[in-house]
């Protein structure tokens, strides 16, 4: 199976731009849309596009990096109803949830499509670097025609299944894992501070020790204990990574004892600040009404 000749790049947002650009890079023949302006969003040296329906009429693989499971089945469709669509697969880099990547790859099967659940981690920094993971759920055959795109977006590509819907089940414990390590750490650090102990020197320590997570060793050290907050990762998404994962083990019937309380705790956080980024759980619990105050508080909080 040869590669294809051009590829398409629906959502140019703060995953999604890098991510082409990265491919622009690699010399692939690019066509790009995004709903929010392509040519103001495009990338150097790529062919902005009027419509899904112009992507779909100039590429053989569509790329997709989407807000959510809605979104990804309305330009899909689109895709089905260009006239001159020359389009046969569609990777989706998105996250939306195992039902709608199952949706979605009956929806394509129906059209002489082929759907790819292909979800990524790494955030933006990652997206930028070109270092993010991506979990395939498809055809192997389709992978490795598609290697030189991919790696040129992705340093860990990994083939996690062949079905729609494995994808995003791996992209969503991944995120609930991490939700609930930067969730943890933060109230962890916010005793260790009540003690009298400085940040630094608690992330010193753990990330040297067992207690240590990338939520220690990046989120922390980077973009909280400089007062950045910058991951590039939003609130709001995280919020939404987690109620689809508690939505799948609902179904799955798995356990999800610690899964109810980590997704209480960023609906919480989605509501107070929908717009942050979503390592600012710690300054959000932190500057909550304390339980029991303690004199080192007052002056070791401000962080």
């Amino acid at each position: 199976m040869r590669a294809p000749r051009a590829y398409g790049f629906v959502g140019l947002g703060k995953m999604g731009g890098p991510m082409a650009a990265n491919l622009a890079r690699s010399g692939a023949e690019l066509v790009v849309f995004d709903s929010a302006g392509s040519t103001a969003r495009a990338p150097a040296g790529v062919r902005p596009s009027g419509s899904v329906a112009e992507v779909a009429a100039a590429a053989e693989t569509i790329f997709f990096s989407l807000p959510d499971g809605p979104v990804v089945l309305e330009v899909l469709g689109e895709v089905v109803a260009a006239a001159d669509r020359v389009t046969r697969t569609v990777i989706d880099l998105s996250t939306v949830g195992i039902e709608a990547a199952r949706r979605a790859s009956e929806q394509a099967s129906g059209a002489d499509l082929v759907y790819v659940d292909a979800p990524v981690s790494g955030g933006r920094n990652g997206a930028i670097a070109g270092t993010i993971a991506l979990m395939w759920a498809g055809p192997a055959e389709l992978l490795e025609s598609h290697r030189p795109a991919l790696d040129a977006m992705a340093q860990n590509v990994f083939h996690v299944g062949t079905e729609a819907g494995q994808g995003q089940a791996l992209k969503l414990l991944n995120n609930f894992l991490s939700a609930t390590a930067t969730a943890a750490t933060a109230e962890a650090l916010l005793f260790g501070l009540t003690q009298g102990l400085e940040l630094k020197t608690m992330l010193d320590v753990v990330n040297v020790s067992t207690g240590r997570s990338h939520a220690s060793e990046d989120k922390y050290v980077n973009r909280v204990l400089t007062g950045t907050f910058d991951s590039g990762f939003g609130t709001s998404l995280m919020a939404k990574d987690v109620r689809l994962f508690g939505e799948a083990v609902a179904v799955a019937g798995t356990a999800n004892d610690l899964g109810t309380t980590v997704c209480g705790l960023w609906d919480a956080m989605e509501a107070h600040a929908p717009a942050g980024d979503h390592t600012e759980i710690f300054a959000f619990l932190r500057d909550r009404p304390s339980r029991t105050p303690n004199p080192h508080q007052a002056s070791r909080l401000d962080t």
